[in-house]
């Protein structure tokens, strides 16, 4: 018996929605990885994009367990000396929740080719509209 792998034409891509409200941010962050990876499906291949199309909905609302919030740093360079920006994640999830949570993400995903393709299929947005209707997404339950 040969290994099983998945083929391009056999990928059959869904859409979910998820509602950050009150999630801790690591265990979204954890399921969102796993459904754009694929690995829910039992074709999951690791060399091939399986995975489904994520929109997230009310990111503002996204928690940060324990003292997390105010010791938690987020750190960016300007690429010039002394150009070393430092913030904590309260003032950051304020200022951008969006880019948190994506950032949780790719951290999660493989950073590769096939990880910039599997994170281009997740949406996020800060309140609980979005305009994604008309592919029909489905209420994915939180399993955190």
């Amino acid at each position: 018996m040969s290994t099983f792998m998945a083929k391009k034409e056999e990928i059959k891509r869904e859409w979910y929605v998820i509602d950050a409200t009150d999630k801790p941010l690591g265990r979204l962050a954890a399921q969102v990885a796993k459904i754009l990876k694929g690995k829910h499906k039992p074709i999951y291949t690791p060399h091939v994009d399986t995975g489904d199309h994520v929109i997230i909905v009310n990111a503002d609302k996204v928690v940060l367990t324990g003292k997390k919030l105010d010791k938690k740093i987020y750190y960016r360079h300007s690429l010039y000396p002394g150009g070393l920006k430092a913030e904590t994640y309260r003032h950051f999830l304020q200022r951008a929740p969006e880019k948190a949570i994506y950032k949780a993400v790719w951290g999660m995903l493989p950073h590769n080719s096939l990880g910039r393709r599997m994170i281009k299929k997740l949406k996020i947005y800060r309140g609980p509209e979005h305009p994604h209707q008309a592919q029909q997404p489905k209420e994915l339950p939180y399993e955190g």
